[in-house]
């Protein structure tokens, strides 16, 4: 099994909005790791990266994202800091991934400074959000099969472009 399509990008990106809508218009399982994370751990993200530090939470996405691209045969969404792990680069060479990217604006008034991204957490979010850009960008575009840009457009739109972009199977 392999995932139809992988989804990544930063918080606010849309990836659980435009994954859902992608899964119902192929008839397949949507899927979030940062979900299984949850689930495997029995307490949310957030909680993981305060009890437990980063590392410990980046640890568990990488198992988390290895096991559901062996898996999982839907759309599946990555956390956004997933591209961090070079395993996890690694693996997603030969999937079909889209990268759904979303400007600093966009992207802090989505988010809404959400005390359940805890990266975004603290004194300046808006600059913290700033840093993880231009720290992930690369990645994602390095796993990238197709880039797609959310900024101003409406969910359905950007299900339409990723589909419009991703390579045949």
């Amino acid at each position: 099994m392999t995932p139809v399509v992988v989804l990544v990008g930063p918080p606010g990106s849309g990836k659980t909005t435009i994954g859902t809508l992608l899964a119902e218009r192929l008839g397949v399982a949507f899927r979030d790791t940062d979900a299984d994370v949850e689930r495997a751990a029995g307490r949310t993200v957030a909680e993981i990266f305060t009890e437990d530090g980063e590392p410990v939470f980046r640890d568990m996405e990488e198992r988390a994202v290895a096991t559901a691209l062996v898996e999982h045969d839907g759309v599946l969404a990555l956390g956004g800091g997933a591209v961090l792990s070079a395993e996890t680069r690694r693996r997603l060479a030969g999937h079909r991934v889209a990268f759904l990217s979303v400007g600093l604006a966009e992207g802090v008034r989505r988010t809404g400074l959400s005390t359940a991204r805890p990266l975004l957490a603290g004194v300046n979010p808006r600059a913290t959000f700033r840093t993880l850009l231009e720290a992930r960008l690369p990645l994602y575009r390095e796993v990238a099969t197709v880039e797609v840009d959310t900024d101003g457009r409406e969910p359905a739109e950007v299900a339409e472009s990723v589909l419009a972009g991703l390579p045949a199977r």
